[in-house]
């Protein structure tokens, strides 16, 4: 592990090297004398941890530090600074800052710090889990239904860490489908604390429906939803990754911000359509922005719910409108779906052989045989990282 130390204090910076150093000898802790600026004119440099000490933020030098984040995205940042505002925390985290600790740091909080960046990146380095986006093209899809039961097959099916985001951030209610309690927290909670998002903060904001799968639920009011921003979603996401197999977006209609950031990060978005003509026009709407902002169709699936033959728009109809392929079609099985929502119970519980459950299972088992597609960084995070 590479550690370098930026300070313009070099007595401080030699105690900070012994620290951790003492702490364990493996690590090559470098101190460097060029200041925050210097480091982005470096093309050769891979530190893995980046200790920057005693700059003020509100410095023109600073700029050079957010070069660097930019620069070398993948490293972990850990700054050390005196009372930092509400503000100045949003920032850093937007840059990338991983920890911040007090200037007057003691040996134990450096180390303890560091310890759980290499722990991140010892986790990163084998872990990172498939994030899968429903958006439904009209009300009343079944696009929550089936984001909500999929995640239950999942976490049961194939003992993988599961967590669903509820990002419908108006009127979600993705917990109650799988679930008759209330969630103590909702995803405002973790975006006015994100500053202290760690493994442990996040298990603890869901909502556990099995140990290996928890939905973290939308906002309680308009005005809690406000509070959620893009960066939080990134943050978050990136965590997620680190730390559940899979991680399931229940999106709202609206492509704003906060959606399309999540839509960034997704690995599969599955569009959800009934077979009839809003439902077909609507999805046609969607799969033009999608591609207007530069989603490719590899990364679209459709999903035809409630479906049932012989009507009169088919299967073709809908693949020749769209220009692509449904991915699957969920049978109509009308008693045993309303007892489950009704109920908030999963449909697996309701009944294990209802043509839905198996639907599901067979989704569950092909997400866990495919390898993920090329993950394109998106529109919105072009926009917020350049």
């Amino acid at each position: 592990m590479k550690i370098k130390i930026v300070s313009p204090d070099h007595a401080h910076a030699t105690i900070l090297q012994k620290w951790l150093l003492d702490d364990n000898p493996a690590r090559q802790v470098l101190i460097s004398d060029g200041g925050l600026d210097a480091l982005t004119h470096d093309k050769n440099d891979n530190t893995d941890i980046l200790i920057v000490d005693g700059y003020c933020p509100e410095e023109q030098e600073f700029d050079g530090l957010e070069r660097y984040a930019a620069a070398h995205h993948a490293r972990s940042l850990i700054f050390l600074c005196n009372d930092p505002s509400a503000g100045l925390l949003l920032k850093m985290m937007q840059i990338g800052i991983r920890e911040v600790l007090p200037r007057l740091v003691t040996s134990e909080s450096l180390n303890a710090a560091v310890r759980r960046t290499e722990q991140s990146f010892a986790t990163q380095s084998v872990h990172s889990g498939k994030v899968i986006a429903f958006i439904a093209c009209k009300g009343g899809s079944g696009a929550t239904f089936l984001a909500t039961n999929l995640g239950y097959v999942l976490a049961q099916q194939q003992t993988d860490k599961v967590m669903l985001v509820d990002l419908n951030l108006q009127i979600g209610d993705a917990a109650l489908y799988v679930s008759d309690h209330l969630p103590s927290n909702t995803l405002a909670d973790v975006a006015v604390n994100i500053a202290r998002m760690d493994a442990s903060f996040l298990h603890s904001s869901l909502l556990h429906v099995l140990p290996n799968y928890g939905v973290l639920a939308a906002p309680d009011d308009v005005e809690r939803a406000a509070q959620v921003k893009p960066a939080h979603i990134e943050t978050l996401l990136t965590l997620a990754r680190k730390e559940y197999d899979y991680i399931l977006l229940d999106m709202g209609r609206t492509l704003d911000a906060v959606s399309l950031m999540a839509l960034d990060q997704a690995d599969l978005v599955f569009l959800v359509l009934q077979e009839n003509l809003p439902f077909i026009r609507d999805a046609r709407r969607i799969i033009e922005s999608l591609r207007a902002l530069d989603y490719g169709r590899d990364k679209i699936r459709l999903l035809v719910n409630r479906y049932e033959k012989g009507g009169d728009i088919t299967i073709e109809d809908v693949e020749r409108t769209l220009g692509m392929s449904v991915y699957r079609t969920i049978p109509n099985s009308y008693r045993n779906v309303a007892s489950s929502v009704n109920l908030g119970v999963p449909i697996l519980k309701v009944s294990a052989h209802d043509p839905v459950t198996e639907c599901l299972q067979a989704i569950a088992a092909d997400l866990g045989s495919k390898a993920k597609p090329p993950r394109s960084e998106g529109w919105l995070a072009s926009l917020l990282h350049h």
